[in-house]
């Protein structure tokens, strides 16, 4: 094949119907680039792999065009049925596996982060990963996870996951709080400024807003933390 009808062919495969090409094996090309194109977005990095197509099946040259479809509101999965279909005379349809990799920018964890930790941009950082295998989901900006403390542990390396999350934190960096120390069973409440966020039992540092004293404390409703020895 001539290097203008080359790339003639490779034009035409990435428009989602198109003109049947003959010789080698058009079905599985059309199916690849077919799905490619539906993932392809700003952003991420799309390849795909499609086995042949069973040449036991005999299928007639398709001299019309072919189009291909998924089932409705299937995500994205590494491997994937793309159903490919000939309009031509009889016409026939018929399905091609094709491996399928997303990369993506997703959030992953710095270093170990414990349960009730509220989540600070120091914390996290962006790493491309393969989202077809992200089946728990994925969050890709800080806005996303703004509030939010963490309902598990997590190791360095981990991908933040919506299950991974609780619900918005009770005490937030910032916040003006009410520090309660337990003196030998006399409960002492002073006034403090949170230097972190976090959920029911996270911990995190407040500044003392009489002495500007830094203490570590842990967070037991909203608004309230209880210093800690």
């Amino acid at each position: 094949m001539s290097q203008p009808i080359r790339l003639l062919l490779s034009a035409l495969l990435a428009l989602v119907a198109l003109p049947a090409v003959a010789g080698g094996d058009p079905v599985s090309a059309f199916a690849q680039q077919w799905l490619v194109q539906q993932y392809s977005a700003p952003g991420s990095r799309v390849t795909a792999q499609a086995a042949p197509v069973d040449p036991r099946l005999a299928l007639a040259d398709c001299h019309g065009m072919m189009a291909a479809s998924l089932p409705p509101n299937l995500p994205p999965r590494p491997r994937m049925s793309v159903e490919v279909r000939c309009t031509a005379g009889a016409g026939w349809s018929v399905r091609i596996p094709v491996s399928l990799q997303i990369f993506r920018d997703v959030l992953v964890t710095n270093h170990p982060l414990q349960r009730g930790d509220g989540i600070q941009p120091g914390d996290v950082r962006s790493e491309s990963r393969d989202i077809t295998r992200l089946g728990y989901g994925y969050f890709d900006r800080l806005d996303q996870i703004a509030g939010r403390s963490l309902a598990r542990p997590l190791p360095p390396g981990s991908v933040l996951t919506p299950s991974a999350l609780g619900g918005r934190d009770m005490v937030r960096a910032g916040d003006h709080v009410a520090v309660v120390a337990d003196l030998g069973g006399i409960e002492v409440r002073a006034g403090g400024v949170a230097l972190g966020s976090g959920d029911n039992g996270a911990r995190l540092r407040v500044r003392n807003e009489s002495s500007g004293r830094v203490i570590d404390a842990m967070v037991r409703g909203p608004g309230e933390v209880l210093a800690l020895p």
